[in-house]
């Protein structure tokens, strides 16, 4: 095994997850910034955070079949350079429109990397190192929320022109992120396969684990590269259907609850949640950056439980950790002055609990009881309303904060933390240590 080679590949790879949550988080910091730049109201300013989430939801329906078309590499390639021109253009807008425009290109990034980035990774790892390798995205992307805070917080101080600086960042990691894949990044070998390009694809399997992985992986691959093209071609609707529909829904809603119990509204909008608390400017930037790394370590924890605990039980206690902080949070911002430590400990255990549950235990969910034949339809439908409520909950969360005040706002994402735990009670399976074939059987799919 060339580990060396294999890991660079890795790193490599894992650059788009990095880019992927600096997006995400790098605006939380220029928030207030943008909206005096530009005169804009609470909705105009919803309208501008969460527009590149529309970008993520559209770039993660249609990257399926461009990744199958023009190849894994070339898409990660084309990522890259959208990531750039978009922060470019962030940095340098002049109204809001060209902002909206700019940040919608790098939602469209930042979705085909939520689908490309795991999908190379699984086809390019050796298989008893898959779950470890592909687990790496995830580190990437906290990893990326987590530097978005710290640059801001080091930006601050700039003057009113900061918020530019903070939404040009990307693009200095992504030009980085373009060279790293022109230079030294292999095709995916299935992908090769697919498009019988044999001999490199057997080229690219001899750097990573030599002759061994071939003759471990090679057959396998073929084989289930014959049995995929003489299947016919999974039509859209079928995944609503009979027993399959049950198993999208659960999915599905599964995806939907990551969200709309407000993850990344805390996330975009912790200084302003700070701000409102009692905490300056400054202060309240180095709170986000207490937050991120309590983002970054519970995912650590979440990997190392997931196999232990079990799936189910990892999601019940998150949930039950998150009613309790968002409850107090709703109860600390229904009174005229806040406890600013109080607020800070309650976000640092809603982050904590839903770190070590729901952000990776979602996909770990339904990649296992999606049957392989709907998968990537299913996973790619899933994916996509995963983004249409983080859009719901981005917009609406400045909009609500503004007109009902953030008492109701952690109050919403209480009630919506409160489905999610029952739903999981009763509808969720448990899918610890059980083969796919199990998980099939156990769900009704199979006889």
């Amino acid at each position: 095994m060339n580990r060396r080679f294999l890991f660079w590949i890795m790193f490599v790879a894992v650059n788009g997850g990095f880019l992927f949550g600096l997006n995400m988080a790098g605006i939380s910091g220029a928030v207030e910034m943008i909206k005096g730049e530009f005169t804009l109201s609470d909705s105009g300013l919803g309208t501008v955070a969460a527009l590149l989430t529309i970008g993520c939801l559209i770039g993660a329906l249609f990257t399926g079949n461009f990744t199958e078309k023009y190849g894994r590499k070339n898409v990660m390639i084309t990522t890259a350079v959208l990531y750039i021109i978009s922060a470019i253009g962030c940095a340098l807008a002049g109204s809001s429109a060209v902002l909206i425009i700019f940040r919608l290109l790098s939602g469209l990034a930042v979705g085909a990397t939520s689908v490309v980035g795991p999908m190379y990774i699984s086809e390019i790892s050796p298989a008893q190192n898959r779950g470890k390798l592909v687990s790496m995205n995830q580190f990437a992307i906290t990893f990326g929320i987590l530097v978005a805070y710290i640059t801001d917080y080091l930006l601050i101080g700039l003057g009113d022109n900061s918020w530019r600086f903070m939404l040009a960042v990307p693009a200095i990691f992504g030009m980085a992120y373009l060279i790293f894949l022109l230079t030294s990044l292999p095709e995916s070998p299935r992908w090769l396969l697919s498009k019988n390009r044999r001999e490199e694809a057997v080229g690219v399997m001899n750097r990573i684990g030599g002759q061994k992985l071939i003759d471990d992986e090679l057959p396998e691959m073929e084989k289930i590269l014959l049995i995929e093209k003489g299947k016919e071609k999974i039509h859209f609707g079928e995944i609503f259907k009979g027993k399959t529909g049950k198993i999208v829904l659960i999915g599905t809603l599964v995806a939907a609850f990551q969200q709309i119990t407000g993850i990344n509204a805390v996330i975009m909008f912790a200084p302003e949640i700070f701000q409102s608390a009692g905490s300056a400017k400054v202060d309240s930037m180095m709170l986000s950056v207490i937050v991120g790394l309590v983002n970054f370590f519970m995912t650590i924890v979440a990997l190392w439980l997931v196999d232990k605990k079990g799936r189910k039980t990892l999601l019940l206690w998150g949930a039950a950790g998150m009613i309790i902080s968002l409850a107090y949070l709703c109860f600390e911002f229904a009174k005229a002055a806040q406890n600013g430590v109080g607020v800070l400990i309650a976000l640092l255990v809603y982050i904590s609990f839903f770190a070590a549950s729901f952000a990776p235990v979602m996909w770990v969910i339904i990649s296992e009881i999606y049957p392989n034949r709907i998968k990537g339809v299913a996973m790619s439908f899933s994916t996509a309303v995963s983004w249409l409520c983080v859009f719901l909950a981005v917009y609406f969360a400045p909009v609500i904060q503004g007109t009902l005040g953030l008492s109701y706002l952690f109050g919403i994402f209480g009630a919506f933390s409160i489905l999610a735990f029952v739903f999981v009670k009763i509808w969720i399976p448990e899918t610890k240590g059980k083969t796919l074939e199990e998980i099939e059987k156990q769900l009704g799919l199979k006889e």
